[in-house]
């Protein structure tokens, strides 16, 4: 009879405990000049069908094209990509409106920031063209100090084109174990890998190794694999993607593949790279010509496997993200003003267009929350 009533009491009690969320805010990053963007958009996306709907436009912030939020969701920090006037900006996040209350901004101590990223203590940011990062800490009411530390790579490469006649300071990401950042020099073929210190100040970051990569490919984004054993760095000139082992401070290369058939003569310009959360699948964006997005099988020894490659519907995909159900990947079109939602098959990794997208001008940056 005991038992009877236990089954009886998880029955009914079970459709409340396993109810899963539905509803996320997706902010999106953007460029808004030239363009159509107004600042920094709150969208909820629904992922039982994938709808979305504005929620909120943050107005009044110049180019925010990264933002990052803070591991509390409480507050959010952009870039503001305005070359050499650029500046970090801090906001209060309110998400169940989708606001967000300007605090400050400050200098970025470079031009062209192009990634940022945010702990309990700092933020740190990616400057493109200054070819620097620079950490800022976190006052207490979210807001952002002045620079406490400002690394200037002086370095230089050999693309023909010119866009490695200086160093492109192009990612800044923390390893899995958090003892470590990983910073992706474009202009200079390089990635560094520095001792991540969160209460230094001047010296939160100290060099621990470089790492050379193949001369002219230009080390864009990094990613890593869910278990924290394995990463993935793909190059923006070729679009190729090296994969390592991870473990304490070090990469160790295993493996280096394409992203693009041997024939295609096309711009290639790779964009982003992610792993879904189930460590099964990796994903890839090129932009150029390309304009296309491959699924790669995550083999177990974390060697890459192509399973697909198809076109991502738009012109210049940047950021894309897979949402929070592993349902739907969201690709991003700086050229054509929208965010396309992709099917995901969750066992084959393919994609499938779902016929839904998000009509907003130059999106970067595609965070969910």
């Amino acid at each position: 009879m005991k038992r009877n009533i236990a089954i009886l009491l998880m029955t009914l009690i079970s459709p409340i405990a396993f109810a899963q969320k539905t509803n996320y805010n997706l902010l999106i990053g953007t460029y808004t000049a030239p363009g159509k963007s107004e600042g920094i958009y709150t969208y909820n996306f629904n992922t039982n069908n994938a709808e979305s709907s504005l929620k909120h436009v943050t107005k009044g912030t110049a180019n925010p094209s990264y933002l990052t939020l803070s591991p509390d969701s409480k507050f959010v920090y952009a870039v503001n990509e305005t070359s050499n006037t650029s500046t970090v900006s801090a906001f209060k996040y309110e998400a169940k409106t989708g606001t967000l209350t300007f605090l400050n901004k400050v200098d970025s101590h470079g031009a062209d920031p192009c990634f940022i990223t945010a702990d309990a203590k700092n933020v740190i940011v990616a400057n493109y063209s200054g070819g620097s990062l620079a950490v800022f800490a976190r006052n207490a009411d979210g807001s952002l100090s002045e620079a406490v530390q400002v690394i200037k790579h002086t370095g230089k490469s050999i693309d023909p084109k010119g866009r490695q006649e200086s160093a492109h300071v192009h990612m800044v990401k923390f390893t899995p174990d958090h003892k470590y950042l990983i910073v992706n020099d474009l202009g200079e073929d390089q990635t560094y890998i520095y001792h991540y210190n969160p209460t230094g100040k001047d010296q939160t970051l100290t060099a621990r190794k470089v790492l050379k990569t193949n001369a002219g490919t230009g080390p864009r984004h990094i990613t890593f694999s869910p278990n924290g054993k394995n990463a993935y760095l793909v190059h923006e000139f070729n679009g190729s993607i090296t994969a390592f082992n991870y473990s304490n401070g070090s990469l160790t290369k295993i493996q280096e593949i394409a992203t693009s058939a041997k024939d295609f003569t096309g711009k290639i310009d790779a964009a982003d790279i992610h792993v879904s959360a189930d460590g099964k699948f990796l994903y890839e964006t090129n932009r150029g010509d390309a304009n296309s997005i491959s699924t790669f099988a995550i083999l177990p020894a974390g060697k890459l496997k192509l399973v697909e490659t198809v076109s991502t519907l738009g012109k210049g995909p940047r950021n894309f993200t897979i949402d929070p159900s592993g349902k739907y990947v969201l690709v991003g079109h700086q050229y054509t003003n929208d965010v396309i939602i992709f099917n995901r098959n969750k066992t084959t990794g393919k994609l499938t267009d779902s016929g839904k997208k998000i009509d907003v001008g130059a999106p970067v940056c595609l965070v969910f929350n």
